[in-house]
This record gives structure tokens, C-alpha cells and sequence, in this order.
């Protein structure tokens, strides 16, 4: 019975590593979106130093979120055009394209130009080489071979449970922003918390999935803040982390909503 007894013991330890790494990988691949990728790069809704930027921007990156330029431009494209045709992902026209058929364009629409819509991004060296001269498909491929990569140094360095969990906290979390893009614009599946023209709604698992990206109608009334959720149960992972920074001396300056106090939605960098 001994031997089955240290089996049983030995998979439960491989089951605790793995989902502490999971758990853990998660939340930090997660922040790495929200706070790099989007309220950083895609809105400037806080500064910081450099070194800073880009540990959170690389972060989001080894989770496949592939260029930042690109993602960024995108992401500003959707603000300036948000539930209109010229939406890169509205599921108005479409969950599938809202979901992941946009994703899979060779280049930029007519209208979407990163070197006039993003040119705080398009001026980064690093950033310039991660979007691969605007080809989506080399630099997808890029992001790809990286994000492997990385999982490959782990499985060397700290063994296959370490590197499984990591990816595959890291596919998760690649798929959780397309999730949002579309059930965060169907009103019938979340709440207005402000007055918008769009399809924005709120939705608290997608919050908690997104480290507070789900409340996307908040978002969407104020894009230019580094906070979007406004009631006590509007938990917003994301903006107790920049406060932490900020706290701490990493973070220099915030733009902070407060719907109570202001009229009109902080400027955005997309418009």
C-alpha cells in the first residue's frame, strides 16, 4: 500500500504546484494586459518610468497579446468608432469577426493608421520591432515563438508543471480580452453604470476574470482613467495595484474618474 500511498501523495503535490502556478501566472499575466497594455499604451490614463512601462507591457506580451503598436491602435480605433461600422470589433456586425475574425487581417483597415493614430507608440524602437512593420502575421508569429520560448526556459529551468501552468494561464488569458469585446457589448448581459451612446455595459465576471476590465461601461464613459470601477462592488484589481505603485514611488501621476465630481469624460488619447 506504501507505494500507492506515495503516488497519490506525489500527484497531489504536482496538482498544488500546478495550481499555484496557475493562479499565479494568471493574475500576473492578466495585470500585464490591463495595466501595460491598455490603460497604459492604449490610454496613457497614468506615467511612469520607462523601466516600469515596459516590464508590464512585456509582461502582457508573454501573454499572446502580440504588437503593442498594434494592440494600442486597435484598441484606440474601437474608442474613436465604438458599435459603428468602422468598429474593428463590434458585435453589431458579428460575434465571430467581434470575437476573433478581425484578428486574422494581414494589415491595418484604410482608416486605422498607427503611424497618425499611434504615434507616442510608433516612436519606441522596442515596440517598433515587436509590430514587425505593420504585417499582423509576422508579428503574431513573433509574439508566438516568444511566448513558447519563454515557456521553454521554464520547462528547463523549474520543470514541466511550471511551464504547462504558465501557458496555459497564458492562452487563457490571451482569449479573455476577445471574450470581453464581445459580451461586454451586449446589453442584455450587464448594466449601464453611465450614460452612453454605445453598447457598453458592465459585467461583474468579467471584472473579476479581467482584474476589473469587466466594467466596461464605466470605461467607456471615461477611457482616459486609470480607474474603472466606481461602487464598492465594482472591485477593480487593476487600480488597487497602480495605487500600490503609485504608493511606492513607480507610478508618477494618475487620471482618476470620479462620476460624482466630473461632468464630462476625462480627454482620451484616441479622439
Amino acid at each position: 500500500m506504501l507505494p500507492h500511498k506515495t503516488i497519490g501523495q506525489g500527484n497531489m503535490e504536482y496538482m498544488t504546484e500546478f495550481l499555484l502556478v496557475f493562479f499565479v501566472s494568471y493574475v500576473w499575466l492578466m495585470l500585464g494586459v490591463t495595466i501595460g497594455y491598455h490603460r497604459l499604451l492604449a490610454h496613457r490614463s497614468f506615467k511612469c518610468p520607462k523601466l516600469v512601462e515596459y516590464f508590464w507591457v512585456g509582461t502582457g506580451y508573454l501573454a499572446w497579446q502580440s504588437s503593442p503598436i498594434w494592440w494600442a491602435t486597435m484598441h484606440r480605433a474601437h474608442h474613436r468608432y465604438t458599435d459603428q461600422s468602422l468598429d474593428p470589433h463590434s458585435p453589431r456586425y458579428g460575434w465571430k469577426n467581434a470575437y476573433f475574425g478581425w484578428f486574422f487581417q494581414s494589415t491595418y483597415p484604410e482608416h486605422i493608421n498607427p503611424a497618425t493614430q499611434a504615434k507616442d507608440l510608433v516612436k519606441d524602437p522596442f515596440y517598433r520591432f515587436l509590430e514587425q512593420d505593420g504585417n499582423w502575421h509576422r508579428a503574431h508569429l513573433l509574439s508566438m515563438l516568444i511566448g513558447f520560448g519563454f515557456r521553454l526556459i521554464l520547462l528547463v529551468s523549474f520543470g514541466w508543471v511550471v511551464a504547462l501552468a504558465s501557458a496555459l494561464a497564458g492562452l487563457l488569458v490571451q482569449q479573455v480580452p476577445f471574450l470581453l469585446n464581445v459580451v461586454c457589448h451586449i446589453p442584455r448581459l450587464g448594466y449601464k453604470g453611465q450614460a452612453t451612446e454605445d453598447d457598453s455595459v458592465n459585467i461583474w465576471w468579467v471584472a473579476l476574470l479581467t482584474a476589473g476590465e469587466g466594467w466596461h461601461n464605466n470605461h467607456h464613459a471615461y477611457p482616459g482613467s486609470a480607474r474603472s470601477g466606481f461602487k464598492r462592488h465594482e472591485i477593480d484589481l487593476s487600480w488597487l495595484m497602480l495605487r500600490l505603485m503609485k504608493a511606492i514611488g513607480l507610478v508618477k501621476t494618475m487620471n482618476e474618474a470620479k462620476p460624482q465630481a466630473v461632468l464630462a469624460p476625462l480627454a482620451d488619447i484616441s479622439k
